[in-house]
């Protein structure tokens, strides 16, 4: 009602009036200390805006607003503040505060307050960048400026990449692709015979992806739907029958963006999960906004030409270390998963196959290919599309892409339907663990045990039990070192979380006849080697809840076996598994005293303060593994 009051009043008796009666009103409680009533300040200064002298509005009023947004503790009065600014950048038109409107956007992007970025997205980065249209800037300094940001923070993110502000800039590039489009629409050779006369075309429902707000609806930027569907049509024969000549805001897109983009994506780290999806994300946007032939013409050759993924390429030094980098994995999530039609699924699938056997024959690490699989993989859409990629690797005639494949089926099965799992998963790797090569049945191991940490049908779990069964029981599997290496540590990731039942009935004693063996082994390397992953296993498993026949009979009888080992082998663990032993063994005379039955768990054995002391402080001695430490107080999902 006030503000109401304050615009009426404003009306009626015209600018000088307003600046020297209403402003010094807001001045004077720019500080005050209810929040209401700088609330009130931040959002007179944008609905008094059109009736001030304009010399005001780019110098007192701007000066309010960002003296506001830098001190101001209440988000509240700083997101009106960012909503007041989107109106002052409609009406100033002093080219000199241009910069002072840029550092007014990066400290509103970088706010601590959720509500002050989002309200940034939605009203002021869009203002800003009519205005920097307007003037001219938009591809000569605001988009340029927040590449070579993004370029900076990576140079400068070798020993740990500032992962907040480069969503930031990246945020703020996505948010400028619809004034992009609009610009290069507004430029194109065909502007001046957009008039609208007659039947519009219909522009498609899911043509543009959804905007964040109104403001950022390329319709809105153009003016009307109508006006946008008539540029649209002419765009879309102009880039099939015509070509770009001339065209100087679209040829910077494809001649200056594009390539700094394709150049920025190499240099990310391709195991960082949140960079990739950011950046994929990015591309999906640019793509799908500047359509399916823009997508076919000028992005994917440029990919396809950095990404010449062909067997001659093979031997890794020949260029081929390009597809170990981010580049393939938002290549195929940003730019290939844009358009979906078949013929658009068929190169996505071709797309990773070929990655994958060039990877796998080259030796090359697989995280690029990992990163894909993990990013596609979030969305269930992609599952049936992934298996298809994963049953051309099944196939494969070399060994080394089998194993890819194998080791890849543990990425896809978080979330996968069981009736997938079941129908496509099983088969394929009981396919693998029948496999002439021993590499390629023992990569197998992990997804089998995914499969049993993820899966509830009572008969797949069965099958998987009996394929890990024959691993163990099997003669021809007895001296496979990295067979037992891999099982033990699957045991240990999945034991916890794991079926009750599997783990008393089939982990526990398996890692028992495994501590057994072990004892036997000659060689001291690989007898210390499964030492330590059963150290790593039993700390894990220690945290579930062990029944007093399995403690007495499998899970106490391992644990002195392994102290053997240790003995000889590695003193420091000895003496913690001596200390778990202990306790064990007085838990179990505990139980034995007070309550003859019943099941107990060691990891409540770990409660007495004393003991829990002693414990930790011996767990702090080690230096073997960060990993084993969290296990040991993991619990059970």
């Amino acid at each position: 009602m006030i503000l109401t009051g304050c615009v009426a009043f404003a009306r009626h008796v015209g600018p000088t009036r307003v600046e020297a009666e209403l402003l010094p009103q807001c001045w004077e409680q720019i500080n005050h200390k209810y929040p209401e009533r700088r609330l009130l300040v931040a959002e007179s200064c944008g609905a008094l805006a059109p009736y001030l002298p304009k010399e005001i509005r780019s110098s007192l009023v701007l000066s309010m607003l960002q003296q506001m947004l830098m001190e101001d503790k209440a988000d509240l009065v700083r997101e009106a503040v960012i909503k007041s600014l989107g109106v002052i950048m409609g009406y100033i038109d002093d080219p000199d505060k241009y910069q002072q409107g840029f550092e007014l956007l990066l400290s509103a992007l970088g706010d601590p307050s959720e509500r002050v970025v989002s309200a940034t997205h939605q009203v002021f980065l869009p203002a800003y960048a009519a205005w920097t249209t307007e003037l001219g800037n938009l591809q000569s300094h605001l988009i340029p400026t927040l590449l070579n940001k993004i370029e900076k923070l990576l140079r400068e993110g070798e020993h740990g990449l500032d992962e907040h502000k480069l969503h930031m800039y990246l945020s703020a590039l996505q948010s400028l692709i619809p004034s992009l489009f609009a610009l290069v629409l507004q430029n194109a050779p065909f502007s001046s015979k957009a008039t609208l006369h007659g039947d519009v075309p219909q522009i498609e429902v899911t043509r543009f992806p959804r905007p964040m707000s109104p403001l950022q609806d390329v319709s809105t930027i153009i003016g009307s739907r109508e006006q946008l569907a008539l540029l649209l049509e002419l765009y879309d024969y102009q880039l099939e029958h015509e070509g770009t000549t001339g065209w100087e805001s679209l040829l910077w897109v494809v001649n200056q963006l594009l390539p700094q983009l394709i150049e920025i994506v190499s240099k990310i780290n391709v195991t960082s999960t949140a960079c990739v999806h950011e950046f994929s994300r990015f591309f999906w946007r640019l793509c799908r906004t500047f359509g399916k032939i823009f997508t076919n013409t000028k992005v994917k050759p440029q990919f396809q030409e950095i990404l010449r993924l062909s067997e001659e390429n093979i031997d890794s030094s020949a260029g081929n270390g390009v597809l170990t980098k981010a580049t393939v994995p938002i290549y195929a999530t940003g730019v290939l998963t844009c358009y979906t039609q078949e013929e658009d699924r068929k190169l996505l699938v071709g797309f990773l196959e070929d990655v994958m056997t060039l990877l796998s024959l080259s030796h090359a690490p697989l995280d690029s290919l990992k990163a894909s699989f993990v990013e596609l993989g979030a969305n269930p859409a992609y599952h049936e599309l992934l298996l298809t990629v994963l049953w051309y690797g099944v196939v494969h005639t070399s060994a080394l892409v089998r194993c890819t494949a194998a080791r890849m089926f543990e990425l896809t099965l978080r979330g996968m339907s069981e009736a997938l799992v079941d129908k496509r998963v099983a088969p394929a790797l009981v396919t693998l663990s029948g496999d002439p090569e021993f590499s390629v049945r023992i990569a197998t191991i992990p997804a089998f045990g995914t499969i049993m940490e993820t899966v509830i049908q009572r008969e797949l779990l069965e099958r998987v039990k009996m394929q890990l069964a024959s691993f163990l029981e099997d003669p021809q599997y007895q001296d496979q070192h990295s067979l037992h290496t891999e099982i033990i540590r699957t045991f240990g990731r999945v034991g916890p979380n794991a079926e009750p039942r599997f783990r008393d009935e089939f982990v526990i004693p398996h890692l028992h006849k495994l501590a057994l063996v072990n004892n036997l082994q000659i060689v001291d390397s690989k007898r210390l080697d499964i030492a330590i992953h059963l150290f790593e296993a039993y700390s894990a498993l220690s945290c579930c809840f062990i029944s007093e026949d399995l403690m007495v009979n499998h899970f106490l009888p391992g644990l002195r076996c392994l102290r053997t080992d240790m003995e000889h082998l590695s003193p420091e663990h000895e003496v913690i598994l001596s200390s778990m032993i202990k306790e064990c063994e007085q838990k179990v005379e505990n139980k034995t005293v007070q309550e003859p039955q019943g099941s107990m768990s060691i990891a409540s054995s770990l409660v007495s303060e004393d003991t829990k002391t002693k414990f930790l402080n011996k767990m702090g001695q080690l230096t073997t593994s960060g990993a084993m430490l969290a296990n040991v107080f993991q619990r059970k999902k």
